[in-house]
């Protein structure tokens, strides 16, 4: 196959899709369609294909189910913090990747990449990498979430 030609063709893809479907292995797959296992993995994964414990096929639901670390951070952001000692966090010394050291608290501010992302900058409380604030939210006592698996 020439360099400039896609990968994944209209074609590969229903070949793929079928073999999926026809229960054959990635690298059963690969082998028919003349492309890395590795190709075929990471096309099963952005096409959201996946097989049951049973080795079935499924094809993926209309809306896409959050999975379950996004479900556990929902619920851990969505419950109330109980903290007696809640002071507000001092956000007077906010200091960039470059003026970051162990004597300032790592705690990011914004989104990685945003023009104002910074760090928090506080004196860190002992032993922690964060400021004591921070350190109350990233540290809560208790608030493990214990999923049943079924």
């Amino acid at each position: 196959m020439p360099a400039n030609e896609p990968t994944w063709t209209t074609e590969r893809v229903e070949l793929l899709k079928n073999h999926f479907e026809a229960g054959l292995s990635c690298r059963e797959i690969a082998d028919q369609i003349g492309v890395s296992r590795n190709a075929v993995i990471g096309k099963l994964s952005r096409l959201h294909l996946t097989r049951d414990k049973a080795g079935e096929a499924r094809r993926p639901a209309r809306k896409p189910v959050p999975r379950l670390q996004q479900q556990m951070l929902e619920q851990l952001y969505a419950a109330p913090l109980l903290v007696a000692d809640e002071a507000p966090i001092d956000d007077a010394h906010h200091c960039s990747l470059f003026e970051l050291s162990e004597a300032r608290c790592r705690w990011p501010i914004s989104t990685p990449g945003a023009e104002d992302f910074c760090f928090c900058g506080n004196a860190p409380a002992e032993g922690q990498p964060y400021c004591a604030g921070h350190s109350r939210l990233a540290y809560r006592p208790g608030s493990r979430l214990r999923v049943a698996r079924g």
